[in-house]
């Protein structure tokens, strides 16, 4: 009792304080929460491994075994690009889903939505922390990838690093899509499902080229499909594949208009 007392009182006597000229703005508040969820995401064992563990995984074994001969000159240089599209499904997608699918559930979502940070702050902290933890990913990825030898074109890396950004937006809003219309015990599930089919026959990995001729059409127009091969056209050939481009621009307003739609606070 004397802690809730104490803490009503400090509640009654800081609001001048809380209302000053010193209140942080949006865009620090945006930034601080993105922090926030780059950290937790991070200190969490099971996103750490499937945002760091998994792609090193699929590198190493993309680059051992002749699963990629037939599709580039060197194994390393087709696969690195495509970790790298794994990376940003992973994160965006099947970690954001999670991370925000048990925040809706324990009420999270719904506390903050009626804080100064807003639901439009929280979803764009979310976009931060996204961002940022890809970040981290590119440089670990990307680093082991060139220790084992890759190289990719430098003037690809602006064109790559735009696919990145609008893929990454893609697979987040499909993230809240599904984190905020279904229970978090069946985004748990969709999400690694959705993951390990996409990461096998996606696109993401194996180029869409290399699958059967009767299914090429529809996973060519899948956004891992569109983000790896436009990231294999940029690092290896030094291009912007505009069609890929496009397909992730689809993807990405398609399911923001759906998760502004159907997403549910609570």
């Amino acid at each position: 009792m004397r802690a809730t007392s104490g803490t009503q009182g400090a509640a009654v006597t800081s609001p001048s304080r809380a209302t000053s000229g010193s209140a942080a703005g949006l865009p620090a508040r945006i930034l601080r929460q993105g922090a926030y969820e780059s950290l937790a995401m991070l200190r969490n064992g099971e996103q750490l491994v499937l945002a760091i563990v998994l792609p090193l995984l699929a590198l190493a074994a993309l680059v051992i075994t002749p699963l990629l001969d037939a599709h580039g000159p060197s194994r390393i240089d087709i696969a690195a690009p495509g970790v790298l599209a794994l990376c940003t499904m992973s994160t965006a997608f099947t970690g954001q889903g999670i991370a925000t699918g048990f925040d809706r559930r324990y009420g999270v979502l719904r506390f903050l939505s009626t804080t100064p940070l807003g639901r439009s702050g929280l979803i764009l902290g979310k976009a931060v922390a996204v961002v940022a933890v890809l970040a981290v990913q590119l440089v670990v990825i990307g680093g082991a990838a060139v220790l084992l030898g890759w190289s990719p074109r430098p003037e690809g890396i602006l064109p790559a690093a735009l696919l990145l950004l609008v893929g990454s937006a893609a697979f987040t809003a499909l993230g809240l899509l599904v984190a905020g219309t279904l229970r978090p015990e069946a985004t748990l599930a969709v999400t690694n499902l959705v993951w390990i089919l996409l990461a096998a026959a996606g696109g993401i990995l194996i180029p869409a080229s290399g699958l059967p001729t009767a299914v090429e059409p529809l996973i060519s127009v899948l956004p891992s499909a569109a983000l790896g091969d436009g990231l294999r056209s940029a690092l290896l050939d030094g291009v912007l594949d505009p069609i890929a481009c496009l397909v992730l621009l689809a993807w990405a307003s398609l399911a923001s208009l759906a998760a502004i739609r159907w997403f549910k606070w609570s």
